[in-house]
């Protein structure tokens, strides 16, 4: 009888609540940041798209391949790392979904004892006996009091149990949808390490291929190391060209100031200090490496790393990176990158990492290329077949400076190569760009 009449009070008030929020938007969240890895994924698949058998376009072909090998990489570590994150979840629902049922356990068991009383006080006439047995006025108001309030607590008690009896089935549903996240994450991870499995086994095969012409291959490379030499001594004359420049305007702001100081510096002062005030014409130049608002930028510049955005427009691959590395496979292949190359679609736009100065526009071999100072900071964008902008000229960040170069007989392969440069120091782009 008294466990029918609790299964009755408790499903009578069974809702739906929605799961937890705290749950939901950290799915939510994982999925969007795995859902940018395979956007990111599946708009560079055409890039790999090479018909050409010579083999300086297998080797560029590699090239890219090795590039999504990456990429998918990228994606199965950002999935393993996911399934850790809801497998940590999992445990703290586990965790709070044991500590309501041994909650609900016991206030179960006071319902119950209520119950049990009630049900050998039940009648009308007994409580009435209760309240008007009384010996006095004031003890029968309290006894009244008394019986209200029992039924009030008991109500409560009630109450407690069906929020309680929620509580668990909503964590439990909110459980069985991470259990969902989890089991559709090891399948997607499963089907990228098939992907990745079919990709390495085609670079396999492509490596094999350069392997049988090894001759034309060392052609190959270095034909494009002459190419490279050529075009970083340009670079690096027009750095040296403009770190001067800078230094100059560095030196003449710090003269001016030190004039202005002399000519501000009084009637209080006497000749020994004023000699001093001009002090700064005789320093040396290297003490002025920049002005106040190139300091200004490159402190902007340099609070934005890790943030910058990628120099090129639309999806992309990154098939060559920074530094001397041997290609995988490849027998006395070894190459020397002082920035990297990115690979895009045709039409891909070349778009300045941050606010900045054109510090110059030249053209090597047909093609333009552009430097921009931020502060001390200098980056660099070669293998443009137009530049929109002009030495002299300020761009701000994502600004279009012009289209990079698709080369038609070589299945519209279009390649920006990417230097960053803090004065003449080379630095690695990669650490400082957004992915």
């Amino acid at each position: 009888m008294i466990k029918r009449l609790f299964v009755i009070l408790v499903s009578s008030l069974w809702l739906a609540i929605p799961l937890s929020a705290q749950s939901n938007k950290l799915i939510r969240e994982l999925e969007g940041k795995r859902g940018a890895l395979q956007k990111q994924i599946a708009e560079t698949e055409s890039i790999l798209q090479n018909t050409k058998k010579d083999v300086g376009s297998q080797l560029n072909g590699l090239a890219a391949l090795t590039g999504q090998i990456e990429e998918r990489k990228r994606k199965i570590l950002a999935i393993n790392n996911d399934v850790e994150t809801i497998e940590r979840e999992l445990v703290s629902l586990n965790r709070q979904l044991n500590s309501l049922e041994k909650d609900l356990k016991e206030k179960k068991k006071k319902y119950e004892a209520s119950v049990q009383y009630l049900y050998k006080n039940k009648s009308i006439e007994e409580k009435l006996m209760f309240i008007f047995s009384a010996k006095n006025l004031g003890q029968t108001y309290r006894r009244m009091r008394y019986v209200r309030e029992y039924a009030t607590y008991q109500r409560l008690q009630g109450e407690e149990i069906l929020k309680k009896q929620e509580q668990i089935r909503k964590k439990k549903a909110e459980r069985q949808q991470v259990k969902a996240a989890k089991e559709g994450l090891l399948k997607e991870r499963e089907n990228e390490k098939a992907k990745l499995e079919a990709q390495e086994k085609e670079k396999r095969t492509l490596v094999a291929n350069l392997q049988k012409k090894q001759k034309g291959l060392q052609s190959e490379v270095n034909k494009k190391r002459r190419e490279a030499n050529q075009l970083n001594a340009r670079i690096d004359r027009l750095i040296a060209e403009e770190i001067e420049r800078a230094r100059k305007r560095a030196a003449e702001e710090a003269r001016r100031e030190a004039a202005a100081r002399k000519k501000a510096d009084t009637n209080d002062k006497g000749a020994s200090e004023t000699g001093t005030a001009a002090k700064p014409k005789s320093e040396p130049l290297d003490a002025f490496t920049m002005s106040k608002a190139d300091r200004e930028l490159s402190g902007s510049f340099v609070a934005n790393r890790g943030k910058l955005p990628m120099p090129i427009s639309g999806p992309y691959i990154i098939t060559s990176r920074y530094g001397q590395y041997s290609v995988e496979g490849l027998r006395n292949v070894k190459l020397d990158n002082k920035g990297i190359d990115i690979q895009g679609k045709p039409g891909a736009q070349a778009r300045a990492i941050f606010d900045g100065k054109v510090a110059a526009v030249f053209q090597l071999n047909g093609l333009f290329n552009v430097l921009i100072r931020h502060g001390n900071y200098i980056s660099v964008y070669c293998n443009l077949s137009s530049a929109s902008v002009k030495s002299g000229d300020t761009v701000s960040t994502k600004q279009s400076i012009g289209q990079i170069f698709s080369d038609g007989a070589d299945n519209g392969r279009t390649v920006l190569h990417f230097q960053l440069r803090r004065e003449k120091e080379k630095l690695n782009p990669e650490p400082w760009l957004n992915r």
